[in-house]
């Protein structure tokens, strides 16, 4: 028998199976669970609708060979008459079903053919393939289906006849076919008004079982955006969903842990950091005035108008010296501490370009031996911020620069307006680069490259430490490129 409707499309839903995977799988968890559930069921759908196809045409074609068998071959076995027969030897019609097809072979030759028509036979016109269907029909009194040019398909039985030849008795398939199609077209609709309501019945259902993981995923995503290197922050409550005898809950159990792990050594780290800022602040605050004290003494005895032997001047001038150089290292922490606790900074309109001007002059006047170079725009460049503090950011990359570069070399200070709004100062020099371990640390407190550079006097360690701070508070952002031959700072600033 032909296959059905649901085999076709099972066919070409096979047929179309690597263009669907070209297609790509949903991503959402939610969206495969429904997908999932849809096409579970839709398979389901499909083997009921396959059986019950196959079952509803077994049965009717069971009937079908039934009833042939039951007929006994009594329709072809009238049609033993070559001529138009008359009234007393008319075909057996009676009790046939409208549209039984006979016919009579006879030495493997079709002699007759006819087809009942409201209780009438009329002759079928057969063709050469027709013949050769029907003398192929085994004789074993078993149904068989065959297809002729002038009928549709038909269920036939061939039986031996009495003289020697045989009689085929069929019933068309297509009342058949019509009950398997209409069945198919109620299942199509019954299947799919189920597909599309447990869809959208699926859809809400595992919406609202992920509500909880979605609840998970939104404080994990918050935790995500908070500013964890910086300062102290508010860590998300914790998730209500730790029920541990679900998987969601076991997960919002572990999530709610780790976020008081992460609060906890947060709070921890910015205890720490504030007890050590406090000792920063405290300690320049207090050793200012001792510093002082010993410095001025030792400006007092300097000055002392009688003989002094030569080995205490030397021992009082190196008092002074580092005694001025501790000044400044108080100083620097001190203001490096007040910058941590965000102190704020004067707002007001600053001129880089008078800035760059005194510095420069300042740095010439401390380093002749380098040749100092600006590169400034015609009209001043000006800027919202402290300007104390901008102009030690800028002496403080020349003296960076004075410090870590030997005499001769060239250091160019500029200054350019950036068509974003920004304002860029940049230091370059032309001495022998930073190494490249060391980039990264350049902007940390107390680094040093002395075994890596020349350097003409002493340092704190601080200077590049104090200019990202000051650049950082001033809503800016500092950065390096160094290599042999060439190292530039690039400072951007705000309008």
């Amino acid at each position: 028998m032909r296959r059905s409707g649901l085999f076709r499309a099972l066919r070409t839903r096979l047929k179309a199976g690597p263009a669907v995977k070209r297609l790509g799988l949903p991503r959402t968890l939610r969206t495969r669970l429904t997908a999932g559930l849809v096409l579970l069921l839709a398979l389901a759908c499909l083997a009921v609708g396959v059986s019950t196809v196959l079952a509803l045409q077994g049965f009717l074609v069971n009937r079908l060979d039934q009833q042939l068998g039951a007929s006994g071959g009594r329709f072809a076995a009238s049609l033993e008459h070559d001529e138009k027969p008359d009234a007393d030897n008319r075909p057996d019609t009676r009790g046939q079903a409208n549209g039984t097809f006979g016919a009579r072979l006879l030495h493997g030759e079709t002699t007759q053919a006819a087809v009942v028509h409201a209780q009438a036979d009329a002759a079928v016109p057969l063709t050469a393939r027709d013949r050769t269907a029907l003398a192929a029909v085994p004789v074993d009194g078993r149904g068989h289906d065959i297809r002729l040019s002038t009928l549709r398909r038909y269920r036939v039985v061939a039986v031996a006849g009495d003289d020697g030849d045989v009689l085929i008795t069929g019933l068309p398939l297509e009342p058949v076919e019509e009950t398997l199609h209409r069945l198919e077209l109620v299942e199509a609709i019954v299947f799919g008004a189920t597909l599309a309501a447990t869809g959208i019945a699926g859809a809400l259902w595992v919406r609202l079982s992920l509500r909880p993981l979605q609840r998970v995923a939104a404080t994990a995503t918050e935790v995500t955006q908070l500013p964890l290197a910086s300062g102290e922050i508010a860590m998300p409550g914790p998730v209500p969903d730790t029920d541990p005898r679900t998987e969601v809950g076991q997960v919002g159990a572990a999530l709610n842990h780790m976020l008081h792990h992460v609060g906890d050594a947060l709070a921890r780290r910015q205890e720490g950091e504030e007890r050590l800022r406090h000792f920063a602040a405290d300690a320049s605050h207090e050793l200012r005035t001792p510093v002082a004290t010993v410095r001025a003494h030792a400006e007092l005895a300097l000055r002392h108008g009688g003989p002094v032997p030569a080995e205490v001047r030397h021992s009082l001038e190196r008092i002074q010296s580092e005694t001025r150089r501790m000044t400044g290292l108080v100083d620097d922490l001190l203001l490096l501490a007040r910058l941590d606790a965000g102190r704020p900074l004067a707002r007001e309109p600053v001129d880089l370009t008078r800035l760059a001007l005194d510095a420069i002059s300042d740095a010439q006047a401390a380093a002749p031996g380098h040749r100092w170079l600006l590169d400034l725009p015609e009209e001043p460049v000006v800027v919202t911020g402290d300007e104390h503090r901008l102009h030690q950011v800028i002496a403080n990359l020349l003296a960076n620069a004075r410090t870590h570069t030997p005499s001769g070399t060239e250091v160019t200070l500029s200054i350019d307006e950036m068509p974003c709004g920004t304002r860029e100062l940049s230091v370059t020099d032309s001495g022998p680069g930073i190494p490249e371990d060391l980039v990264p640390e350049v902007f940390q407190r107390f680094t040093r490259a002395d075994h890596h550079r020349s350097r003409a006097a002493g340092g704190t360690g601080l200077g590049l430490a104090i200019v990202l701070a000051v650049v950082q508070a001033h809503g800016g952002d500092v950065e390096v490129t160094s290599g042999p031959g060439r190292t530039s700072f690039h400072v951007t600033l705000p309008e």
